[in-house]
């Protein structure tokens, strides 16, 4: 590697470097202790330069070798290459010899010799620099660091290094100084201290736990938990950066590895090539910005700017910062409850410079207002990219007023508005509700007003007057004001309007006209699994509620459901969609109610609704954690923390709403829709406090769910509008229940009281480090019941046999570092059963074949890698699961002779065997990726029809776009009533196929020490086949004009059409081979193979099954990065 000149003196260098070549120019170095004569280390001297290296941050530390530049006479010397091995170097050597040394003689001065030399270096760099993906502040210390990552831990040239630390690994209570690397796939550690070598590559999808530590040993340090196993890192000079980029770095892992719809739409980490730790420093501030102001996911980050903003009906200003995103302008105080806004860009008028000294920035928008942003550096440039951006966001789009309007009349052909409406009844399939249900279910009696109707009218009057001091609208100012007033619960006219905004889907609506109803019309009609349980739930939700025991509440409910499962497909319906969407239906028009759930699955409530509800889990984790913070005396007493998970389940995925009344449970939808998950665990926390003493005096968890219920039965809403018949906390009336109830306003209020110090930034980090848990966790059970389900069917053992399946699920993740084409990425279906969940393709397989099979030595093993790999392909799609793999690999470790001998006959039969003809024969019988791609189909395009129908039929999710339950439990049941292969089942083996198989075997004997016994007593076996079989073919030659005459007797008694084929079969002669064609059965081979007492000593030579896989485990990264 080439380095830009550094000035070295020599004198000061003797004792650590030997000289290897010199000329008049150039001085070539060896480190002293490496490449000793004899392999020796060096001896002591040796080992202190090792240890030397390690620990400075030196030139020396990345490479054993360099070459130093110099000049006659001259006492400074310039270092201009090192590398890490001679061939390295001595290339390096060779180029200045004949291309920079005959250049030299030409120059008068020593001054110009080496201002020429350090130009031809620094241009070799640059040069170099161009297709680098080196990416730094420093790039030269970046480059060295890179070269000895390389040196170290040999991986593939395409993993990403994305950046290095000097910190100490902790081995017991002993430290080790070293250097981490956190690359795209691994964080590595490597240490080297007086002759003993630390070298860790821990890769981040095994990541289980990442926290940050601190004990009377180490005050600070970095927990890594991977596969059960703990590692401690300390002495960080900066460990909050590294922390967060550790953190960063894993999740990218997981969401690539685990959630691939996610990663294929983020166009940002598409390239794992190019990721760099400024592109994940500003993804992350991106995602976490993006998610509180609850913009649009494909919103990114441009720029951020500290500065002050104007706050209206004060004559304060709220420090803060400015956040532009590509069409939108942000601001958020760095105190969040006094202040923020968001303003977008298609609602801004004019952006000006305010000619003062104050820095300030005036935006203005649609209703006559303006913001005023001042002390902003480089604010003159801010508002020139301002401008620009505008003038393109300003195109004409559906203007989406926030204000309630009277709804439009429902028919377009003289249909009087006055009285009910009577949507849904002429064709509730497809007319769009422009109205919320609870207009028409429950409208308010102006006329008639009681006490509940006057507080509801104040609240009104308290948002009218927020409304003129801090605008309303999008753009509306959100302050402790306004807070104060969610806490209180938002009107019922507000309602639908004020869940729009906070949520942020107004800017969906706003965004995408027209869109919900072309959802609607192409889902009406379609017949899926998810449309199958939409209609299923339709009648449970809030059954008491009168709009949905009608058909306008039903029809709205399975419209929106419907047109939200054929958007996303990924998520479809899950359970609890259908409870959240009847609320919003309650008091959001339908399009509104549409794009509020749009924005409550895919941003606010992240993978909650799908089959895993990782989302769910996830927050579970982080309340569980909150819990143990905020209320110790309550985690001491219950013993299993899983308790809180299996209770408050239902809490985050109903946000309440199935253990609240409903009057009550809206209070919390807005408490929710304003601060996020924040809100609801600050009222899961206060329910724990408040039944705190009962429930330390449970017994058991039961106990604890009954107390939780009882006072959930209890919560009321004094203030709530609801007529009587539809508030569900009325059905309980005072004498039934001795407890003492709590009014919803009050419980809300004393949550924010003591739990709202809980900070948004510190939420979503816990959500980070959750979610490795809890993913870590899903997948240890899946491992779990694969394991459970294979056991049955082979001779490994439990501890084998879970080795073997991390080996082969690691070979599935391996495949998708580095290949980003890479189709294992498309193999991986948590949504599958856990069988097919990780299936591998017939590259992956060859390489674990290399590694585990006993047969690997073989020259012709890629062709049995291929035929074996065929053989277990049964269904055809060129993928196999881990039981089909673990039944072969038993077979090959623990099976008996004949088993072996059974598998070997298969291999050579169809539709296992195909001939192999390499393309390069320079290879010999080693196939090309392309070719054993090709070969493994081989049998699909012979037959494409037959195979697709036979595919479909061995894989149930195939083709249908959904899981079919019915045929997965067919196969099921056919696979249990399969019986035991006979082997007089099998199909004889022809000529060709014999004379393969011949070769097999002589090709697995080759190198054995009995390998001339064992060529021996093939050849007698070969040899007593042949005879049995010219016999038999000869008494089949006797037999054969009878046979004929047989077959021409039932000939004639067929059909006019297939005598016809017959006869003119008949014209053509029969081919010469067909006489000399000869075939062996199965028993005749074992029969014969029995005789030899050395084949069969060779077949059932056991095999050390344990040695054999931690072989594989440890050489497997290394054989994948040569492939």
């Amino acid at each position: 590697m080439w380095l830009k000149p550094e000035e070295v003196l020599l004198k000061n260098a003797l004792k650590l470097w030997l000289l290897e070549r010199a000329n008049d120019y150039f001085v070539l170095q060896r480190r002293r202790g490496y490449g000793e004569e004899g392999g020796g280390s060096g001896g002591l001297t040796g080992l202190l330069v090792g240890t030397l290296d390690s620990v400075l941050d030196s030139t020396a530390k990345v490479a054993p070798f360099r070459i130093l530049h110099q000049t006659p006479g001259s006492q400074v010397y310039w270092s201009i290459a090192c590398g890490a091995s001679r061939e390295e170097i001595y290339k390096h050597w060779e180029w200045l010899e004949q291309n920079v040394m005959k250049t030299l003689s030409v120059f008068d001065s020593n001054e110009d010799i080496t201002s020429f030399v350090h130009g031809k270096i620094r241009g070799l760099i640059a040069e170099e620099g161009k297709d680098s993906l080196v990416k730094g502040d420093d790039p030269e210390k970046f480059r060295e660091a890179l070269m000895k990552f390389e040196k170290c831990f040999g991986l593939a040239k395409q993993e990403k290094l994305v950046t290095y630390y000097s910190c100490s690994y902790w081995r017991g209570r002993v430290p080790c100084q070293g250097w981490l690397y956190l690359s795209s796939n691994f964080l590595s550690f490597y240490s080297f201290l007086l002759g003993s070598e630390i070298k860790l590559v821990i890769s981040w999808d095994s990541i289980s736990k990442l926290e940050k530590t601190a004990n009377v040993l180490l005050t600070e340090s970095i927990h890594v938990c991977s596969r059960g196993e703990d590692y401690y890192f300390s002495m960080f000079l900066h460990i909050n950066e590294t922390f967060l980029l550790m953190e960063q770095l894993a999740n990218y892992a997981v969401r690539r590895l685990f959630d691939k719809e996610t990663f294929e739409n983020d166009l940002v980490l598409s390239d794992p090539l190019k990721i760099t730790r400024r592109t994940m420093e500003n993804l992350a501030r991106s995602e976490q910005f993006s998610s509180f102001f609850r913009l649009p996911k494909e919103e990114n980050l441009k720029e951020v700017h500290e500065c002050f903003l104007r706050i209206p009906s004060s004559h304060l200003s709220a420090h803060g910062r400015m956040c532009v995103f590509e069409n939108y302008i942000c601001f958020a105080s760095h105190d969040v409850s006094l202040c923020s806004v968001v303003l977008p860009l298609r609602e801004v008028l004019a952006v000006d410079k305010v000619d003062d000294c104050s820095q300030s920035v005036v935006i203005s928008i649609k209703g006559k207002q303006a913001f005023r942003f001042s002390d902003i550096r480089d604010f003159e440039q801010l508002v020139a990219r301002l401008k620009l951006t505008c003038g393109a966001a300003s195109i004409p789009q559906q203007d989406v007023s926030t204000e309630p309007v009277p709804s439009p009349d429902p028919g377009s052909s003289g249909q009087s508005s006055k009285g009910p409406s009577l949507m849904g009844q002429k064709d509730s399939s497809k007319t769009v509700n422009t109205q919320a249900l609870m207009t028409e279910f429950h409208p308010q009696d102006l006329e008639n007003l009681d006490s509940k109707m006057l507080k509801e009218k104040m609240k009104e009057q308290s948002w009218n007057i927020l409304f003129v001091e801090y605008g309303r609208g999008i753009s509306m100012f959100r302050t402790k004001k306004t807070r104060d007033l969610v806490v209180r619960g938002i009107p019922e006219t507000l309602r639908g309007e004020l869940w729009l905004l906070f949520s942020g889907a107004i800017n969906d609506m706003a965004t995408n006209p027209g869109y919900y109803a072309d959802m609607v019309e192409r889902s009406l009609g379609t017949y899926t699994v998810a449309t199958d349980e939409i209609e299923r739930d339709l009648r449970r939700s809030l059954p008491e509620h009168p709009a949905f025991q009608s058909d306008t509440g039903i029809s709205a409910l399975r419209r929106v459901l419907t047109a939200y499962a054929y958007r996303n497909p990924r998520i479809g319906y899950c359970q609890a969609m259908n409870i959240l969407t009847s609320v919003l239906l309650l008091y959001a028009k339908e399009e509104a109610a549409f794009w509020l759930l749009v924005a409550v699955c895919e941003r606010m409530l992240p993978d909650y609704f799908n089959h895993r509800i990782i989302g769910a889990l996830v927050d579970q984790a982080v309340f569980e954690e909150l819990i143990k913070e905020h209320l110790p005396q309550l985690t001491g007493h219950m013993t299993d923390m899983t308790f809180f998970s299996s209770i408050s389940l239902s809490w985050f995925l109903t946000l309440f709403i199935s253990v609240l009344p409903i009057e009550s449970a809206v209070n919390v939808v807005d408490c929710f829709f304003y601060d996020g998950i924040k809100a609801i665990l600050q009222l899961g926390l206060a329910v724990l406090d408040c039944n705190m003493e009962q429930l330390l005096t449970c017994k058991d968890d039961a106990e604890a769910v009954t107390v939780l219920n009882r006072f959930f039965d209890n919560v009321t809403n004094k203030d709530s509008p609801l007529p009587s018949t539809v508030q569900q906390g009325s059905s309980t009336s005072d004498d039934k229940s001795h407890q003492t109830k709590v009014d919803i306003t009050d419980l809300i209020r004393e949550a924010n009281e003591k739990y709202g110090d809980i900070r948004y930034e510190d939420v979503y980090s816990m959500r980070r480090r959750s979610r490795l848990y809890v993913i870590q966790v899903l997948e240890e059970t899946t491992k779990q019941n694969v394991l459970r389900v294979v056991s049955q069917d082979v001779k490994f053992g439990l501890r084998e046999l879970e080795e073997l399946y991390d080996i082969f699920k690691r070979e599935h993740f391996l495949s998708c570092y580095w290949n980003l084409t890479s189709t294992a990425l498309r193999h991986h279906n948590p949504s599958l059963p856990y069988l097919e969940q990780y299936q591998i393709d017939c590259q992956q397989f060859r390489i674990l074949y290399h590694l585990l099979s006993p047969w690997a030595y073989s020259a012709n093993r890629d062709c049995l890698a291929l035929w074996t790999f065929r053989l277990l392909d049964e269904n055809s799609d060129c993928l196999i699961n881990f039981k089909e793999f673990s039944c072969a690999f038993d077979i090959l470790y623990n099976g008996s002779f004949t088993e072996k001998l059974k598998l070997l006959f298969k291999l050579h039969i169809p539709p296992a065997f195909t001939e192999v003809e390499s393309v390069s024969p320079s290879k010999g019988d080693q196939l090309s990726e392309d070719e054993l791609l090709r070969f493994s189909q081989f049998h699909v395009s012979l037959s494409a029809h037959g195979q697709e129908v036979g595919s479909a039929k061995g894989s149930p999710e195939k083709g249908r776009g959904k899981l079919d339950v019915q045929e997965y439990l067919k196969q099921w049941q056919d696979e249990l009533l399969k019986k035991e292969e006979n082997i007089k089942d099998l199909p004889r083996m022809n000529q060709v196929q014999f004379i393969q198989l011949s070769k097999t075997f002589y090709n697995l004997f080759h190198g054995h020490p009995e390998e001339e016994q064992l060529y021996q007593a093939i050849a007698v076996v070969t040899n007593l086949l042949l005879r049995m079989e010219e016999v038999g073919r000869r008494l089949h030659g006797t037999m054969s004009p009878a046979k004929e005459a047989s077959d021409s007797t039932t000939t004639a008694d067929t059909g006019n059409s297939t005598t016809s084929q017959t006869t003119e079969a008949a014209k053509k002669p029969p081919p010469l081979k067909e006489e000399h064609q000869w075939s062996f059965a199965f028993e005749q081979i074992l029969a014969s193979l029995l005789n030899e007492p050395v084949i069969v000593r060779f077949f059932e030579k056991p095999v050390d099954v344990q040695a054999k896989l931690a072989d594989a485990k440890a050489s497997q990264l290394s054989s994948r990065t040569r492939v």
